[in-house]
């Protein structure tokens, strides 16, 4: 079960306490599901209980309460916890939900934690004259835009290199109305620095990894080809992933997402003990947990007008994927089994959410690198 999915698995859960008589609310249109706070368990928490409590005239437990047997019914999900003020804590079945998350990715492509389609919001960005605001407001805008949003961009001042050099597109330039405030204002870059000298992708990632609230960092650290620059190690998961693919289909095997066997004769050696026989939730639940994340940071990304928090958690992607890629492959004798295929299926996420990331910050995602 993806993020996506039990979402809509809670709003079910509400729609049937509704139409049983538990609860008297609106079913609201969006639950949101996170990995557990402080204090919580499971594999997601929802904090809906929370929000109906209020509608439903009852303390945030009771509705809780109310909530829980809807939820344990439903496929997928092995137990629901409460804690704290009434919060529901979900865990889920570890080999179907990670099969089915990267399903769900590979399904989606580079749009996987889009929005299936327009939301009616209609948002105005306006920045300042300044090279990392409108790098930001176009960014943001891009996240946005991936939610659903309408959005339109317009700045005080652009400079023809900084569309021509880091791809900024705004729909409007000069001094806004009263009524429409600056609303993009991140610390800017150091005026010694020039992040055009970095080119477009290294110089996008310099001005839009650090929080608004950093002044940026641009030289050359952004340019070296080693685990100590961040941009370097997303990028250079992602080819390694792209890899994956290529020497696959040069081993006669592709893709399934199917939980591979702890043991048997699929393992392709003859007591069964091959390296790449763990299911998926065994082999890399970091990396699984990172990814099932990313619908969630897109829309906080989005919402905040944040795209540093897409940048933070790709290279979440990334550190996680980079020991989990070299296993993908058989090794020595061993031949493809199910687990192999399942975890080039895993490969091929991860290629197709850090692609996705580094399209949305505008920065480019090569196959080989």
């Amino acid at each position: 079960m993806t993020p996506v999915e039990l979402s809509r698995t809670v709003l079910h859960a509400v729609r049937r306490a509704v139409d049983a008589g538990e609860l008297s609310v609106a079913v609201p249109t969006r639950a949101v599901v996170a990995p557990p706070g402080p204090g919580g368990c499971g594999d997601y928490a929802t904090s809906i209980a929370l929000q109906l409590a209020r509608p439903a005239g009852q303390p945030p437990l009771k509705v809780a309460e109310v909530l829980r047997p809807h939820l344990l019914g439903a496929d997928g999900i092995t137990d629901v916890v409460l804690t704290g003020p009434g919060f529901l804590n979900i865990s889920l079945d570890r080999a179907a939900s990670g099969v089915g998350l990267v399903g769900e990715i590979l399904r989606r492509g580079e749009r996987y934690g889009y929005a299936d389609g327009p939301d009616g919001r209609v948002v105005q960005l306006h920045c300042p004259h300044d090279l990392r605001a409108v790098v930001v407001a176009d960014a943001a805008a891009r996240l946005l835009r991936s939610q659903g949003a309408l959005v339109r961009v317009t700045a005080e001042g652009v400079e023809p290199a900084w569309t021509s050099v880091l791809g900024v597109a705004v729909d409007a330039v000069g001094r806004a109305p009263a009524e429409l405030p600056v609303n993009v204002r991140p610390v800017p870059a150091p005026e010694s620095a020039d992040p055009m000298s970095l080119g477009r992708d290294a110089g996008r990632w310099a001005l839009l990894h650090p929080a608004p609230h950093d002044r940026p960092r641009a030289d050359d650290q952004h340019l070296v080809q080693r685990e100590s620059n961040p941009l370097f190690r997303v990028r250079y998961a992602h080819a390694r992933a792209r890899a994956a693919t290529r020497n696959a289909a040069d081993l006669g095997f592709t893709a399934d997402p199917g939980p591979g066997p702890a043991t048997g004769s699929d393992t392709g050696t003859p007591n069964g003990t091959a390296t790449g026989t763990a299911p998926l939730a065994d082999a890399a639940p970091q990396l699984l947990a990172a990814l099932a994340d990313h619908p969630r940071v897109l829309a906080a990304a989005a919402d905040h007008r944040a795209p540093d928090r897409l940048a933070r958690h790709l290279v979440t992607v990334a550190d996680a994927a980079l020991p989990f890629l070299p296993t993908v492959l058989p090794r020595g004798g061993e031949k493809p089994s199910a687990a192999h295929r399942a975890r080039l299926a895993l490969a091929e996420a991860v290629g197709a959410v850090l692609a996705g990331g580094l399209d949305l910050l505008g920065i480019d995602a090569p196959d080989h690198l």
